[in-house]
């Protein structure tokens, strides 16, 4: 990882645009780091992607110098090692709707003593070669932990999930959490404006890093002069296909 790195941009308050790539072709991640995205989110939950196909996305954002980060399918300790083992500077886990399974997804993360993620000469580690005890500290400093706040559950707990160390950044998905109260798909609804609320007030009282999803450029804004930092906008394909359209609504006069 660079002497600069995500956790460290985080914890410094720099605030970060992303987008989530579900695409298999790595290159989408190099697209997306040469317009200027901060970082990328290799999803693996609403993509196709498997651990070989995330290593080549992991190859070629650190090829152009953006930090990757993994969505993982759950919090299974197996799931969690395997996309760290790949080199993913972090690990962002969908559902976490309480305590115990936050807890769970720290531990997944971390070496002895802090975790029980376990030991192996994986490409994370340099396939072994250099000073694995300092590379097994290193790691445990430079993951960067994501939890998403999504459920009713989960935004009734967010207080104490945000106190647990170890968690780096809290993420709202508006879209789960709408249809989690009642409301599918209304991301302007007030009890998601009270949730974003929410989250923003107990990362700052627990010094986390808020994130946050955003449909488009504008929202992006919004929700960096809001005060979430970590805001992944949009998808690459979906990016593709509004692009598209916007062109062919131009040729067609």
């Amino acid at each position: 990882m660079r002497e600069k790195n995500l956790k460290t941009r985080l914890q410094s308050g720099e605030k970060m645009l992303g987008t989530f790539i579900t695409s298999t072709d790595p290159s989408l991640t190099e697209a997306a780091a040469v317009s200027g995205f901060d970082f990328v989110v290799i999803d693996t939950e609403h993509g196709p992607l498997s651990p070989t196909e995330v290593t080549g996305h992991v190859r070629a954002a650190e090829a152009m110098g953006i930090p990757p980060v993994c969505r993982a399918t759950n919090a299974e300790a197996t799931t969690i090692l395997r996309l760290l083992d790949v080199g993913v500077h972090g690990i962002q886990i969908p559902q976490v709707n309480d305590l115990e399974t936050a807890g769970q997804v720290v531990s997944a993360a971390k070496y002895y003593p802090e975790g029980i993620r376990g030991m192996a000469l994986p490409r994370a580690l340099n396939f072994g070669m250099g000073d694995l005890m300092a590379s097994f500290q290193k790691a445990n400093e430079e993951t960067v932990v994501i939890v998403h706040c999504e459920t009713k559950e989960s935004l009734e707990v967010i207080d104490k999930i945000a106190a647990i160390e170890g968690i780096d950044v809290i993420f709202l998905g508006p879209f789960d959490l709408s249809q989690s109260l009642g409301i599918p798909g209304q991301t302007g609804h007030p009890l998601i404006q009270a949730a974003k609320k929410r989250v923003l007030e107990v990362c700052s009282q627990h010094q986390k890093a808020a994130g946050i999803f955003a449909a488009d450029g504008q929202q992006a804004k919004e929700r960096m002069e809001e005060g979430f930092q970590f805001i992944a906008m949009n998808m690459d394909l979906t990016l593709y296909a509004i692009k598209c359209q916007e062109e062919i609504k131009k040729a067609n006069g």
